[in-house]
Formats: structure tokens, C-alpha cells, sequence
């Protein structure tokens, strides 16, 4: 019954939002440009989108950084998936005026239907929200965290064993800053409630983060927001090789990129050794955030998308 009530509350939610939606168009005639962040709307055919593209010969900008054509391996709004439709989004690039896409894959994906296609990174706000560097210092606990939803909870799962074999022989926490606990009884893993308020202060925590994936097409559409955030606050991240991640982390420049089991318990035994390499890492690794990655780096390549 619990289950069934919180499916009510949210179709109940979804449909005030397709109203207010619809309501929207009423004021449409005021704007150049219409600037939508996925889809307007995350159910049916492209209804909206039509209306503003065609009919009020607006210039819809779609931003997109997921691989939203593709069902997500992990969902869950499992009883929303038959109303989506996932080629809306082809049409969607066809009638935009321009695309912004978060990496290489999902740019490749647009210029299929489109060829004005910007690359516009995941960013962060390096002034005033991820401003902080965290100093390393020796220290008898190690604290290796991550942070994300309980739908990318899974993919934790295949490193406990190697997190397990660490405990083992050194003095590690597992921190997991999520909405939702995960499931495993380890005892050295703790979890922590996301809060946008102490969300900065928590990452802070970790002395070293991770962001491992499966490599399938769903992961290629990432923009390794986890390593970006990590790496924003001086953290040293150890990343999956998967998408975006091998643009993101210059291997033992900025960050480890981890291919297999042994490099996993290598490279975060390194980290959980050494003080000095994780001040090194994540000076370098906040510096490339900043360059490359901070809404101040990007600033000029947004507002190019409404010239």
C-alpha cells in the first residue's frame, strides 16, 4: 500500500507539472529563445517542443548530458518507463536551433540530426559553492568516500570485496553520501544522508574518492559530475576508464584511472599511504576543475548559444 501511494502522490505530481507546462506557452511570444534542459516534458511524444518550434517558430536550445535516448539500466520510476517516449529526443535536436551536449559521445548522437552542436562541459561554481581545497595529513583513519543516488548504488557493489581486502590491512571508513543507505553490512562502511545544505562540508570528509562504472552506452553518456566534484574541493579521485572519465583524469596527473580489480587495490593503497601524493593530486586535480571545468571557464561558450 505504501508503494502504491507514493506511485499515486507522483503521477499526481508529474501531472501539475504537464500543466504548468502548457501553461508556459501562454507567455511564449516573449521570448527568442526557449532553452530546454533535457525534455519539457518526461512523458509522450514531443507535443510541447512542436508547439514552441514549429508553431510559434521559437528558438529551442536542447541541453542535454545523459544519454537520454537510451532506457537507464537502473531506474526508479520503473512504472513511468512505458509512458516515455525515447526517440523524442531525435526529433527534439532536429528542430533546435542549437544543441549543448556534456561530452563527445553525446555530441555524436546530436550531430546525427543537427550541426549546430556545442560541447559545453559539466561545471561547477569554484567561487562560491566548490571553493574550498582540503588539506591532507597523515592521519589514523582513512576516510574513502562516495557520493550519488540510490540508482547508481549498483555500482558499488563489485568493489566491496576489494574495499573489504583494504579493511584488512589498513584503517579505512567507507563513506556513502547518497539519498538512500546502501545495501551491505560491512562495518566499515557508513552512510551519510545527502543535504544540499552540508553537501560541500561532507565531501570534505573524504580523503580520497571514487566513481567506478560498467562501460556500456548508458555510462558513455556520462559527464563524471562524482570526479568533477571530488577533484573540485583538492580530493584525489580514481575513476573507471569509462567515457568522459578518460578526458577528465589525466592518469597520475590529476587522478588514477582504474581498469581492473589489481589497480583498484593499488592505487587507493597508494593514496591511503601517502598524505603528500593526495595533496598532490588534488591541487592538480582542483586546478584542472577550475581551468576547465568551472561555470566561470565556460561562461563564454553558454551564452555563444544564444548568438
Amino acid at each position: 500500500m505504501y508503494k502504491q501511494g507514493k506511485i499515486v502522490q507522483k503521477a499526481i505530481g508529474l501531472l501539475f507539472a504537464i500543466a504548468r507546462r502548457f501553461l508556459l506557452l501562454f507567455t511564449i511570444w516573449q521570448y527568442h529563445y526557449i532553452y530546454i534542459y533535457r525534455e519539457a516534458i518526461p512523458i509522450g511524444p514531443p507535443i510541447w517542443e512542436f508547439i514552441v518550434a514549429k508553431l510559434f517558430k521559437r528558438k529551442i536550445i536542447i541541453d542535454f548530458d545523459d544519454a537520454i535516448w537510451l532506457p537507464p539500466q537502473q531506474s526508479s520510476n520503473a512504472w513511468l518507463q512505458p509512458l516515455r517516449f525515447y526517440h523524442k529526443l531525435s526529433f527534439l535536436c532536429q528542430w533546435a536551433y542549437k544543441v549543448s551536449c556534456g561530452n563527445t559521445f553525446l555530441a555524436n548522437y546530436a550531430l546525427q540530426y543537427n550541426r549546430n552542436v556545442c560541447l559545453i562541459p559539466t561545471t561547477l561554481d569554484t567561487h562560491q559553492q566548490h571553493n574550498q581545497a582540503k588539506h591532507h595529513t597523515n592521519k589514523p583513519l582513512t576516510v574513502i568516500g562516495w557520493t550519488g543516488s540510490h540508482t547508481t548504488l549498483p555500482y558499488l557493489t563489485p568493489l566491496y570485496p576489494i574495499l573489504e581486502q583494504l579493511a584488512q590491512q589498513y584503517a579505512i571508513e567507507f563513506r556513502v553520501i547518497a539519498n538512500q543507505a546502501p545495501d551491505t553490512k560491512l562495518p566499515f562502511v557508513k552512510f551519510v544522508k545527502w543535504s544540499s545544505k552540508t553537501e560541500v562540508a561532507d565531501l570534505l570528509s573524504f580523503d580520497i574518492g571514487i566513481m567506478p562504472l560498467t562501460n556500456t552506452p548508458w555510462e558513455e553518456g556520462k559527464c563524471g559530475f562524482k570526479a568533477l566534484q571530488y577533484m573540485s574541493l583538492g580530493i584525489p579521485a580514481v575513476v573507471s576508464p569509462v567515457g568522459v572519465n578518460n578526458s577528465i583524469v589525466q592518469h597520475t596527473q590529476n587522478g588514477f584511472i582504474a581498469h581492473n580489480n589489481q589497480d583498484w587495490l593499488y592505487y587507493l593503497s597508494q593514496l591511503i599511504q601517502s598524505a603528500e601524493l593526495r595533496n598532490k593530486l588534488g591541487e592538480v586535480g582542483r586546478q584542472t576543475v577550475v581551468e576547465r571545468f568551472s561555470k566561470q571557464s565556460q561562461i563564454n561558450s553558454f551564452l555563444h548559444l544564444f548568438q
